[in-house]
């Protein structure tokens, strides 16, 4: 860290010293006292339960040089032997603040690929860096499942993270040598002004579908989240996909130069994508642009995933990558590892085993899609839903995973603080109200709810687990357990003696 000079930083900002008006210079930012380290600058804040003054003697034994806070903070607090700066709605500030303490100012920084949006956000972030990296340039991501600095990977805690701890990635990523970021935005770290700060060289759209609505009152207010990145202060240029009904909205309400691509042949867009063959193993996809056209593929299944590539190939080229240079680069197919996204974890014998994260009724739809595409026998699904999350989904989420599946078999997931038989009993009946004469199974844990489906299943058949993805753990009434979806499906397949 270069040290920055809190009078520097007060007067780029206007604050006002409340506290003693010493001169000292600080070496990061943080909101949070379990991430702050010793010479930081601690803003506090008011949040949802209590204020962050008083976290303040906290902050200042794990080393806080000084501190920001606003009136009612200062109330709390008072006088302190650091200085105190006061700033008003500091929320607002904090991605700022935090680029200014870490340098991540205009002209220095890598370019920036921000993609939104209900489904594929993870997919098309992984698709960006792959490409990248195959162009020779040295790339970084942060994404629900991960974050990649120059090769260097760290697990993720939030799909977006807070603003200081954005900034701070970003500039470690600029010590590295990182020349290019893909960035997973969700609409509530645009609603949480959690990339603010940051300036991006293309944003991108995936789709919308019924989720989130949980934090947001209807599918409204959720759009207007996600618009929010499309706008002159946020970044430079858009890429919209037009494969959901809510692409053209996107589009339509986009205030910055944009392009459109889509899979859809009865839409019209700048780029166009094009199944070729769909495969266990991979999907081989066409993009027509306005540069010409190239043939690659992806280890992975699915149309909405080569629709994902489509996306990400547009945002390339939109943020000056050369098409030519790309189509070569990716010819013999995309080198590009999802974590939990269709991951086909199944050995040399026995029925396909596909892990997903997908946890929509959208997200079910397609995927079911793609496995149904590439298997000749039974297709068995596998599935629970979150606790103390949107509930509204989850009906829709049985009626599409009971109208897509040969056999269903329904499980748990995260409970939280939810009753997991109650979960359960409300997808249960909502399949079997779809579909009264499909075979369905309801199972508890999750463990035996794989080895029913893998014993049920036989070799051409295929199994979709959706819900875990790549997920380490499950959240079961507060407590992270240790679980992994991938291992218990290889232990089941192992179990019923497939390779």
């Amino acid at each position: 860290m270069v040290p920055v000079a809190l009078s520097a930083l007060a007067k780029r900002f206007e604050l006002i010293w409340v506290g003693p008006q010493k001169d000292v210079t600080v070496t990061g930012i943080s909101m949070n006292t379990n991430d702050l380290r010793q010479g930081d600058l601690f803003v506090a804040m008011p949040g949802q339960k209590t204020h962050g003054a008083n976290f303040i003697s906290k902050a200042l034994e794990a080393g806080a040089a000084a501190v920001i806070t606003d009136r009612a903070g200062f109330e709390i607090v008072g006088s302190l032997a650091v200085p105190i700066l006061l700033l008003e709605e500091p929320r607002r500030h904090l991605g700022n603040l935090a680029a200014f303490v870490y340098g991540n100012l205009p002209g220095s920084m890598p370019k920036l690929f921000a993609t939104t949006g209900t489904n594929g956000k993870t997919s098309t972030s992984y698709i960006l860096e792959a490409i990248l990296r195959q162009l020779g340039v040295v790339t970084g991501l942060t994404s629900t499942a991960e974050r990649h600095i120059a090769g260097e990977v760290i697990v993720s805690r939030l799909t977006t993270p807070e603003s200081p701890e954005m900034q701070a990635l970003i500039a470690r990523m600029k010590e590295k040598g990182v020349e290019a970021v893909a960035i997973e935005v969700s609409a509530q770290a645009l609603t949480q002004l959690r990339v603010d700060g940051l300036f991006f060289d293309v944003a991108g759209f995936t789709n919308l579908s019924h989720d989130h609505l949980d934090d947001y009152r209807d599918m409204d207010e959720y759009l207007n989240a996600k618009v929010e990145l499309f706008k002159p202060s946020r970044a430079a240029k858009a890429v919209i996909s037009l494969d959901s009904d809510f692409g053209s909205q996107v589009l339509r309400r986009c205030e910055i130069p944009s392009k459109s691509v889509t899979i859809r042949s009865d839409v019209d867009a700048d780029y166009k994508v094009r199944i070729l063959e769909e495969l266990p193993q991979y999907t081989s996809f066409e993009v027509s642009g306005p540069d010409g056209t190239l043939v690659s593929r992806l280890p992975i299944i699915g149309a909405h995933m080569a629709s994902n590539a489509g996306l990400a190939i547009a945002m390339l080229v939109e943020g000056g990558y050369q098409f030519s240079k790309i189509a070569s680069a990716i010819a013999s197919g995309i080198d590009a590892y999802l974590p939990g996204r269709t991951e086909r974890v199944t050995g040399a014998t026995g029925p396909d085993v596909y892990v997903d994260f997908g946890h929509s009724p959208d997200a079910f739809l397609n995927t079911l899609a793609a496995v149904r595409k590439v298997t000749g026998g039974k297709v068995i699904m596998c599935f629970g839903a979150d606790g103390d999350r949107d509930a509204t989904k989850r009906p829709e989420m049985a009626r599409v995973a009971a109208a897509g599946c040969d056999i269903l078999v329904i499980t748990d997931h995260h409970p939280r603080f939810e009753d997991p038989e109650s979960i359960r009993r409300t997808l249960v009946d909502a399949a079997r109200a779809h579909r009264p004469n499909l075979e369905i199974h309801e199972v508890s844990p999750p463990e035996a709810a794989i080895r029913l489906a893998v014993s049920l299943a036989q070799p051409g058949d295929a199994i979709l687990w959706a819900g875990p993805g790549h997920q380490d753990y499950r959240d079961i009434r507060g407590v992270r357990t240790p679980y992994s979806a991938r291992a218990q499906a290889r232990a089941a397949l192992s179990e019923q003696g497939w390779s």
